[in-house]
């Protein structure tokens, strides 16, 4: 290979430096303590963490690029699965995803605000691209609302 790939140089150093390894992972492990760390397909782990107090924060593949976490993971129809699924919840939610008529369509019983954001493929030139936030109105969950939440003060 004579050029980059996945962001290595392949023809020359590593970034990576051993000596910082003790502690980076002392720094992690600080960071980490007291943290559960799930492995759970996402309808059990919104079933296991769904409470008025639990916000959550969902970022599911982009429409479109439903493959790009793995065969089986998450699926197109997942997406109708999911907009169900926090129509239910007790809790706030914050679900970020691609700005496309389907992704509105199916979100669209709840709160939609539009942001842009960069992509940028390959190191290629960063391009602005339009994505939503989605969020359960006030009145779906009128005590525990997103705005009000206290891990976004």
């Amino acid at each position: 290979m004579a050029r980059r790939s996945f962001g290595v140089q392949t023809g020359g150093g590593s970034r990576f430096d051993v000596t910082r390894l003790g502690p980076l992972l002392e720094e992690i492990h600080d960071r980490l303590a007291g943290v559960t760390i799930e492995c759970l397909p996402w309808a059990e782990f919104i079933d296991r963490y769904d409470s008025r107090g639990t916000l959550f924060y969902l970022d599911p593949p982009y429409w479109g690029s439903e493959m790009d976490y793995g065969l089986g993971v998450f699926s197109r129809t997942d997406f109708s699965r999911l907009a169900l699924r926090l129509s239910r919840i007790s809790g706030p939610f914050m679900l970020l995803v691609n700005d496309v008529p389907q992704t509105r369509e199916i979100f669209g019983r709840f709160a939609i605000e539009q942001v842009m954001t960069q992509y940028t493929v390959a190191g290629g030139k960063p391009s602005d691209v339009p994505e939503i936030v989605v969020t359960a109105p006030a009145s779906v969950h009128p005590v525990a609302a997103v705005e009000d939440h206290p891990l976004l003060l």
